[in-house]
């Protein structure tokens, strides 16, 4: 792999309740910001226990969905069921719910200005938890290149700005995949937008892009439109472990689901992957 193409950024950004001149700057030339330590462990260690109690709760009720969109489900390396994508995980925790309620959240929605933003709990797939865990016959370990947009094209809507809001709950060291990003990529064209890569499909290195050696607590912020994708981990079982938990900030019109929620048609393609 080219030297250009393991680039690693640092972050000492930290969020306070209300976002600095330098953070919104950052933010606007590259599309991606991370800040450190915003959950303490012992907090870190409350939603770990969430989405092992949610887990439990949705596979007892042999759920498939909630509010009209999948679940994901795998097998973990002792070959249980296990539910590697878990949403709208806040409507069923009261400790979920409250972390959303933290106006340090709220501040990041200043990174979509001149839009109004609001933390969508309850629109597109609420809050999820991603659970991912390498084992030797895997298929859901990582995500190929992609943006948050189409799935606006997808329900008839136009592509408008968004946030990716990731909560980290395992530390994941750069050379152990995770996040890796294409900075500067949410002001490309619509064209690109839509055909700069394949989506889902193309999983290599490309020298542009740049990931992150993140520590349980952090937060990561990328703009809906940037390119993005899961680097897979070289390593299996515990030490491939990645919990992050996503909540997704929006603009436009309000669209709350329910359980009498349709499934997107964009959910098609990606369909139940099991392991």
């Amino acid at each position: 792999m080219s030297e250009v193409s393991m680039k690693i950024w640092d972050s000492s950004f930290e969020l306070g309740d209300a976002v600095t001149d330098e953070q919104l700057a950052f933010f606007k030339e590259h599309g991606v910001i991370v800040f450190r330590n915003y959950l303490p462990k012992e907090e870190v260690a409350i939603y770990i226990a969430e989405q092992q109690r949610l887990e439990a709760q949705l596979l007892a009720e042999k759920k498939e969905k909630v509010n009209g969109i999948p679940l994901k489900f795998g097998k973990d390396d002792k070959g249980n069921t296990t539910i590697q994508r878990l949403c709208f995980s806040s409507l069923h925790s009261d400790p979920l719910k409250q972390l959303l309620a933290d106006q340090r959240l709220q501040a990041l929605t200043a990174f979509l200005h001149p839009y109004e933003g609001r933390i969508a709990e309850n629109e597109k797939d609420g809050l999820v938890i991603n659970n991912y865990i390498n084992t030797p016959n895997s298929t859901f370990t990582q995500m190929g290149w992609h943006t948050d947009s189409p799935r606006d094209l997808f329900m008839g809507q136009k592509i408008m700005p968004m946030l990716n809001v990731g909560i980290h709950l395992d530390t994941c060291a750069f050379d152990n995949g995770g996040l890796r990003v294409i900075p500067g990529t949410h002001t490309q064209s619509m064209f690109k937008l839509l055909f700069g890569k394949k989506y889902f499909l193309d999983n290599n290195d490309d020298p542009r892009e740049v990931g992150f050696n993140i520590n349980a607590g952090d937060l990561s912020v990328h703009d809906g439109r940037l390119w993005h994708r899961v680097k897979q981990s070289p390593n299996f079982g515990e030490a491939s472990r990645r919990r992050v938990m996503y909540v997704p900030i929006v603009t436009g019109k309000y669209k709350p689901k329910d359980e009498n929620s349709k499934t997107p048609f964009y959910h098609r393609f990606t369909g139940k992957v099991h392991h």
